[in-house]
């Protein structure tokens, strides 16, 4: 074979021999990923049963809110006013099962859990001041155990009542609701104060306990019936007995309760509240423009 064609198939089997072989590459490894963390629910407290027709002025555990601070008892929910000493309403529901035969405590007392930082009004914040510690959830409405009487006696659910009022013709309310409930009812009751300045066994006063307490104007009750059974918020129609009262914060107040009745539209544009607020628009619409005109007793 010439010389020049050996060299030629030399150099060719060379080239494909070359080109032949596979070029060895590196395994890519993957960039490393965070572990991915599940989205977590937040956690949402249970709704009061005590706040089931709503929160009628929005009132947050935030102390912040020195003006409308949320305090939820097992007993009771309530909103706190701290520049007043006093809460601006105070919401409970009442059955059978809240009644018992657990006595009297009278174990008046400040509230621990309000802020660090907030006068807390004691047992004898209204001394000689002419009013009476006057409950917002009367004790006779928590009577089922010991605990539940003695939650009552808080400060934080006290106003500075004038004798008459609180001890005659709220107390008489307040036993109308119990007589309801012995009727085969169950109630959702809100109390709640405005305005400044009312008459005690001592005169006209504004505030009490060195000006740190104000004493109201007027003092109001909403109470919603209805017959027992489950899905309360759901079983308010129309035809729902709704008692809204309003009276003035005075020793000389009539003890005939249903004379001072009114309807829970007026009581919202005195406080700014919105109550019944839970309750379907519709509903609210018809029950809140209407005054009660049923039994007293």
């Amino acid at each position: 074979m010439p010389r020049f064609r050996l060299a030629a198939v030399c150099l060719a089997t060379a080239f494909f021999a070359s080109c032949s072989q596979k070029e060895e590459v590196a395994p890519v490894t993957p960039p490393t990923q965070p572990p991915v963390t599940p989205p977590t629910t937040p956690v949402v407290p249970p709704l009061s049963v005590h706040l089931t027709m709503g929160n009628p002025s929005g009132a947050a555990a935030d102390e912040a809110l020195t003006t409308n601070f949320l305090l939820l008892k097992p007993q009771y929910a309530l909103s706190y006013h701290r520049d007043r000493g006093i809460p601006n309403w105070v919401s409970w529901h009442l059955s059978a099962s809240w009644l018992g035969s657990a006595a009297r405590q009278d174990d008046f007392r400040a509230d621990a859990t309000l802020p660090t930082g907030w006068h807390r009004p004691g047992s004898s914040s209204y001394s000689g001041s002419g009013f009476d510690r006057g409950h917002n959830c009367p004790s006779a409405d928590r009577t089922a155990t010991v605990a539940d009487n003695s939650a009552t006696f808080l400060m934080s659910n006290m106003i500075p009542q004038a004798p008459r009022n609180n001890q005659q013709t709220w107390n008489n309310l307040e036993g109308y609701c119990r007589t309801l409930v012995g009727q085969g009812h169950e109630l959702y009751v809100i109390m709640g104060q405005y305005g400044t300045g009312g008459t005690g066994a001592n005169g006209y006063k504004t505030s009490v306990d060195a000006g740190r307490v104000t004493v109201p104007k007027r003092i109001w009750k909403v109470i919603v019936v209805l017959p027992v059974g489950d899905d309360d918020l759901t079983r308010v129609n129309s035809a729902t007995r709704v008692i809204a009262v309003d009276t003035p914060n005075e020793n000389t107040v009539s003890t005939t309760w249903g004379s001072y009745r009114t309807s829970v539209d007026a009581i919202e544009a005195a406080t700014g509240y919105d109550l019944l607020s839970a309750v379907s628009p519709a509903v609210q619409e018809v029950l809140e423009a209407r005054v009660d005109s049923g039994p007293v007793q």
